[in-house]
């Protein structure tokens, strides 16, 4: 099982860097050991680009040779799981899964008695807006948003699209929210920040279309190929745009990918008898699945699980990995244990194991994320001085 490195060279540390050296307190998690504090602090101006999606092995294998490639400065791990949900929430408030309790796309949440699809802020099956309830992420959640630890006229550049999203705005705290509208809306919005006065900033710039197009068409796709020309290109033209502002420019990912096949893909639909024990429909990640089992049907569940799926999923009890630190280091979140469920199982190889539930359409992408192989958990840091 691989566990990121949250002592010195995962994204949670690289914004414990960012924080300290934006005159931000130093936190559980110390600086990035390949960009320490004093090296963030040196800039008058730090951007932080996210490209959804953009892993260390996507970049140096089919981006090899690109400008961001000729750029990177080092790979970093992703938190556990390497997913949106967990890693963004990582960003927005510089603390890991251990902490901020965010563990993937569908999230038991014993609070409302139900699966939520964090991100949308909306129940599973009826997806139901928690909002229109008067239930807030701050309620459920008490996240600190990191641009109020930093000490620095602070920015965070969305797409437009997303300026409605309660969860998003819920991290945004004192931050400027920019809205942008496509790619080279992006980049220019982002010059335009950096250029607007002589202040230090510092800028958050969210890109998500890499990951949508590498869920739909996979990792080895010409149209992931095609937008990642485009992403270089202006990457590039963005260097020459701020060249002598002072302006550390910083390009990372939330996580990886992995590619699957219709061989690959499994639904707990099809094994009735493990379908059984669940109390609840699986939650997490189709890579990393969470395991809600009735009291009485623990050891049936494990004999199932092992006769059935033994050649695709790994078992584990939930409790032992967050002991083990997958999730992250120091004192657990109060709910971390419920989130995580009493069962993890881990996808083999390609695997992945989904569920469907009555009225949900079938839907299967062929990129995937959110396990725990080198190739979803690594993603690159990529540095540039202008």
């Amino acid at each position: 099982m691989r566990i990121p490195n949250y002592s010195d060279g995962s994204i949670v540390n690289l914004i414990s860097s960012i924080r300290q050296g934006r005159g931000g307190a130093s936190g559980l998690y110390p600086e990035l050991h390949a960009l320490p504090a004093e090296v963030i602090s040196a800039a008058k101006n730090v951007v932080l680009l996210v490209i959804d999606g953009l892993g260390y092995d996507y970049l140096t294998n089919q981006g090899s040779g690109s400008q961001l490639h000729q750029h990177l400065h080092c790979g970093m791990d992703a938190v556990a799981p390497p997913t949106t949900a967990a890693s963004i929430t990582t960003f927005l408030t510089g603390v890991a899964p251990q902490q901020h309790g965010l563990t993937g796309w569908f999230t038991w949440l014993r609070e409302v008695g139900g699966v939520v699809t964090v991100l949308p802020f909306a129940m599973r099956g009826n997806r139901g807006d928690l909002g229109l309830n008067g239930v807030t992420p701050q309620q459920l959640f008490n996240h600190t948003p990191l641009f109020d630890q930093l000490n620095v006229n602070s920015y965070s550049l969305m797409p437009d699209w997303l300026s409605e999203s309660v969860f998003n705005r819920s991290l945004t705290g004192k931050a400027e929210l920019v809205l942008h509208r496509g790619m080279s809306d992006y980049y220019d919005k982002i010059a335009e920040v950096v250029q607007r006065d002589d202040q230090a900033k510092y800028l958050y710039a969210y890109w998500p279309q890499f990951d949508s197009l590498a869920h739909q068409h996979g990792v080895a796709s010409r149209q992931l190929a095609a937008h990642f020309t485009k992403l270089d290109k202006g990457f590039a033209q963005l260097k020459q745009q701020l060249a002598g502002t002072d302006t550390l420019l910083l390009v990372t990912a939330d996580h990886g990918f992995i590619d699957t096949s219709k061989e690959s893909r499994l639904q707990i639909n099809d094994y009735p008898e493990i379908m059984d024990c669940l109390q609840i429909p699986l939650c997490g990640e189709p890579r990393l699945a969470y395991c809600y089992v009735r009291h009485t049907h623990r050891e049936r569940f494990m004999a199932q699980v092992e006769q059935q799926l033994g050649h695709a999923v790994t078992v584990h009890i939930g409790d032992e990995l967050i002991a083990q630190g997958l999730y992250g280091l120091g004192e657990p979140h109060a709910e971390l244990s419920s989130r995580v469920g009493e069962f993890v199982l881990e996808m083999k190889d390609h695997y992945i194991l989904t569920q469907r539930l009555p009225g949900e359409p079938e839907f299967f992408m062929i990129g995937q994320h959110g396990g725990l192989s080198e190739a979803e958990i690594r993603v690159p840091l990529v540095m540039a001085h202008c």
